[in-house]
């Protein structure tokens, strides 16, 4: 496999990688806690103890946060790689990124403000890249490898 000579990741594009990688160490967080509450003596009794559509919830809330996990690990080395499909990925993982912020903002049990500022950075994040991943000239000649 050859790689095309591409322009480097620089400029507004340092911005996306940014996000990538720090939303991949907070996920990374979160399923380490996952993990280690699964290892705990504890945790299991008390999943043995909750009525089966809150442990079903857990699980899936679990499943939701390593697929989570897995797509942006993903996407940051095709990013790093600069395949061709990083802007169609990255623009559906935005509004990934949008839906689960939606889903914390209806059904979370948290404040509505906070529930507001945790909603708010993915819109902004979705309204400002789509386009500039959508027409930018930079994203087309940097993203070009196969």
């Amino acid at each position: 496999m050859t790689t095309l000579s591409a322009e480097r990741i620089g400029g507004w594009l340092l911005g996306p990688l940014a996000w990538l990688l720090v939303v991949l160490f907070s996920t990374s967080l979160a399923l380490l806690m996952y993990g280690t509450a699964l290892l705990t003596p504890q945790t299991v009794t008390m999943l043995g103890t909750m009525p089966f559509r809150d442990t079903l919830l857990w699980f899936v809330s679990f499943a939701c946060a390593l697929g989570i996990w897995y797509y942006t690990f993903w996407l940051v080395i095709a990013f790093f790689k600069r395949r061709r499909s990083v802007p169609k990925h990255y623009i559906v993982w935005l509004l990934i990124s949008v839906l689960l912020a939606v889903k914390a903002f209806a059904f979370a049990p948290v404040s509505d403000e906070l529930a507001l500022r945790q909603l708010l950075f993915p819109l902004l994040a979705a309204a400002l890249m789509v386009p500039y991943f959508k027409r930018s000239t930079r994203v087309k000649k940097t993203f070009i490898n196969p």
